[in-house]
C-alpha cells in the first residue's frame, strides 16, 4: 500500500469518486467538489490518497488549515476507506500520515467531528490515536443525504488530537495498547442500559452524580440500530445529548473510550480534573 499526497486534477477526481463508493451515491449532495480539493490544496490543505498493488485509489484523507482561537490548525473534513481495506489498519495509516504533514507545517493540533454513538470510530479515536474531547454540536450537520445516516440529527463530538502531547506519543507509538479496558476505580456510570428486545435501550433521565470519572454508556449497532429500530435510534441521540452536554457543561472532558470485544457497545470516561498533557 502507498500513500501519497495528492495534487492533479486526475487525483481530486479519483477522490470524489471514492467518495461516492464509501458513503453511497444518495450522498452526492454532501461531495467535496473538484474545484474546492484545487483550492485548498493550494492553500494548506493535506489530501492524502492510498493506492493498492494495481494501483487503485483506496482511501483518503483530507483536512483543511483553519483557526482555533486564533491558533492555526488543521480541520480533518473526511477519511473514507473501500470496505475490503477498512479492517486492515488502513485508516491508522492515513491519519498518522495526516499528522506527519500536520507537524511539519508546524502545526500540533487535527480536529474533527464524530458520531458519538458509533462505537467502532470511538474506540480508533481514543484508544489508537490519543484524542479528547471537550466539545459537543447538535445537529451540525443538518439533514444528511448519506443512507447511513437514516436522516436521524447529525449530533457530533469535536474530537482533538493534539499531535505532540505525551499521551499521543504513547497512543500512536503503541505503549498504550489499543482494546486494553482502563476502567478508572470509582467511576461511576450515569445511565446503565435497558434491554428491549433484541436492543438495548437508554436509562430514564437523571441527575448527574458528583463525581471525579463518569462513564457514559452508548449501544452497540448503532448504524443497524438507525436502519432497523429508528425511534429507539433518536431515543439514544436525545438521551445522550442531555448526558454529553450536561458533562461538558459542569468542566469535564471526555478522555477515553472502553469497548466491549462482544457486543462492540461501550463506555465513554468522563474526568472533571484531567491531567492535561498538550
Amino acid at each position: 500500500m502507498v500513500i501519497r499526497d495528492l495534487s492533479t486534477l486526475d487525483d481530486f477526481r479519483n477522490v470524489v469518486a471514492l467518495e461516492i463508493d464509501v458513503w453511497g451515491a444518495e450522498a452526492t449532495a454532501d461531495v467535496v467538489p473538484v474545484p474546492i480539493f484545487v483550492v485548498t490544496v493550494k492553500r494548506g490543505a493535506i489530501l492524502l490518497g492510498a493506492y493498492d498493488a494495481t494501483g487503485r485509489m483506496v482511501g483518503f484523507a483530507y483536512s483543511l488549515p483553519g483557526l482555533k482561537q486564533g491558533r492555526p490548525m488543521q480541520w480533518s473534513h473526511m477519511l473514507g476507506v473501500t470496505e475490503p481495506h477498512r479492517a486492515g489498519g488502513l485508516g491508522l495509516r492515513l491519519k498518522l500520515a495526516q499528522r506527519e504533514r500536520t507537524l511539519a507545517q508546524g502545526l500540533d493540533l487535527i480536529e474533527w467531528t464524530y458520531d458519538p454513538l458509533q462505537a467502532v470510530n470511538a474506540h480508533f479515536n481514543f484508544s489508537k490515536l490519543g484524542v479528547v474531547v471537550e466539545e459537543y454540536l447538535v445537529n451540525v450537520y443538518g439533514d444528511s443525504s448519506s443512507p447511513l445516516h437514516a436522516g436521524a440529527p447529525t449530533d457530533r463530538f469535536v474530537a482533538q488530537w493534539w499531535l505532540r502531547s505525551p499521551h499521543v506519543e504513547r497512543t500512536v507509538g503503541g505503549h498504550i495498547e489499543p482494546g486494553n479496558v482502563r476502567r478508572p476505580a470509582g467511576a461511576v456510570l450515569v445511565n446503565p442500559p435497558v434491554r428491549q428486545g433484541d436492543w438495548q435501550a437508554p436509562a430514564p433521565a437523571a441527575p448527574l452524580p458528583d463525581a471525579p470519572t463518569l462513564l457514559v454508556a452508548i449501544p452497540p449497532r448503532f448504524t443497524d440500530m438507525l436502519q432497523q429500530a429508528p425511534d429507539l435510534a433518536h431515543d439514544w441521540r436525545l438521551a445522550t445529548r442531555d448526558l454529553f452536554s450536561s458533562c461538558l457543561s459542569r468542566g469535564y472532558r471526555v478522555v477515553d473510550f472502553l469497548l466491549d470485544p462482544v457486543t462492540k457497545g461501550g463506555l465513554y470516561v468522563a474526568a472533571r480534573s484531567p491531567q492535561d498533557e498538550r
